[in-house]
């Protein structure tokens, strides 16, 4: 598991643990923490984003390469780019659905302090 991998998978419990508990809490402030960590990882995400969307460029451009002229270097460069794009993938995956369950933590927040109203 890779650290950002363990940082969002331990945000995530972090906060589904607080939304379970009846404890009084500020929610406006637990909402702009939230909203910080939120913008943290959207900003990793589009990172990410761009990183594998080269890559699979990459991919494709090379094995197109390799449609019209074979060779083994070419081919193990275009094995290599697959190896990385694969963890990439993963990892972008792993980030789009924490931040997805980012905001409905955010919905659930909200409905916290709608409940107080």
């Amino acid at each position: 598991m890779s650290t950002m991998e363990k940082r969002i998978k331990d945000y995530l419990a972090e906060i589904d643990v607080l939304l379970k508990q009846d404890e009084k809490q500020d929610w406006n402030v637990q909402i702009q923490k939230h909203l910080t960590q939120i913008a943290f990882f959207q900003h990793e995400r589009l990172v990410h984003l761009i990183v594998t969307v080269v890559f699979a460029l990459l991919e494709m451009m090379s094995f197109l390469a390799l449609q019209f002229a074979f060779s083994p270097g070419l081919m193990a460069l275009s094995l290599m780019i697959l190896i990385l794009l694969i963890p990439y993938i993963r990892h972008y995956y792993i980030l789009e659905n924490g931040v997805q369950k980012m905001y409905k933590q955010y919905d659930q927040m909200m409905e916290k302090i709608e409940e107080k109203s």
